[in-house]
């Protein structure tokens, strides 16, 4: 069995078709020959250890890293297009309506110069928006879902804490009503009951909003509770794919029963 083809049964179309992607760093891999297929309103979790190629598979599916070889199909409402050939201008576009990405460090995708609802704001210009009116009272509902007082509105994010720092930007990203968001590591550097909130917060808003997702960790307690699916990657490939709860209940390859039981003697 090819362990690197990752599809699954439904009546649904993809929204997203990943085949033979590749990327590599001189004679280094950093993924091998990833496939997969992504359906509308599904969580696919990617886990493994530092190098494993998670994050580097990551950044070729959002755009921010040319893979070698391979293609990435997206279902856009023009039809299916391989944004690994699309145009520079029409991908930035693509990230800015279908696409949203959650940095591990929400500096990286905040304005931190500008105030919290000018974060959100600034994104709905981006698609077309110009009623300041309009723009506030969004930027004020999307503060209250990630749960930031109103009052806090004209604060800038330099101020808020990271819990806070990170559903602003989650805000800022899920605005605009994405179909796909990627997430890199989105609970990571945050305190044990500061995550814990951050993703009951994020769990609601997916299945809300039913949107399909792509998240980054090691964190193999995140994918348990966020993700459908779930792929371990070992040195650049993918060496187990399925159900989360059953690859992670019942785990197959060696790799993936040591990911485990190492989260079981802590």
């Amino acid at each position: 069995m090819d362990t690197n083809a990752f599809t699954t049964v439904t009546t649904a179309d993809p929204l997203m078709s990943v085949r033979g992607l590749s990327k590599f760093y001189g004679t280094r891999i950093g993924c091998d020959a990833v496939s997969f297929d992504l359906f509308p309103g599904e969580v696919l979790g990617i886990v493994g250890e530092s190098g494993s190629g998670k994050s580097t598979l990551l950044s070729c599916l959002a755009g921010h890293l040319a893979p070698d070889t391979g293609e990435v199909i997206f279902a856009t409402a023009a039809g299916p297009r391989d944004t690994v050939k699309m145009a520079e201008a029409e991908r930035r576009r693509l990230a800015r309506t279908d696409w949203a990405f959650v940095h591990q460090n929400p500096r990286d995708g905040l304005r931190m110069g500008i105030s919290a609802g000018g974060n959100v704001g600034e994104r709905l210009m981006a698609v077309g928006a110009r009623h300041y009116g309009d723009i506030r009272a969004q930027a004020i509902d999307w503060l209250g879902r990630v749960e930031i007082s109103a009052d806090r509105i004209d604060d800038r994010p330099s101020g808020f804490s990271g819990g806070m720092q990170q559903r602003l930007q989650i805000a800022r990203n899920l605005v605009t009503g994405p179909r796909l968001v990627f997430m890199d590591e989105p609970t990571g550097g945050l305190d044990v009951s500061v995550q814990a909130r951050l993703l009951d917060l994020l769990r609601g808003l997916v299945r809300e909003m039913g949107l399909s997702a792509i998240i980054v960790t090691h964190d193999l307690a995140v994918v348990r509770l966020l993700a459908d699916r779930l792929m371990v990657m070992k040195g650049g490939y993918v060496v187990e794919h399925g159900l989360t709860d059953q690859v992670l209940d019942d785990p197959q390859h060696a790799y993936t029963q040591l990911l485990v039981s190492s989260v079981l003697q802590v």
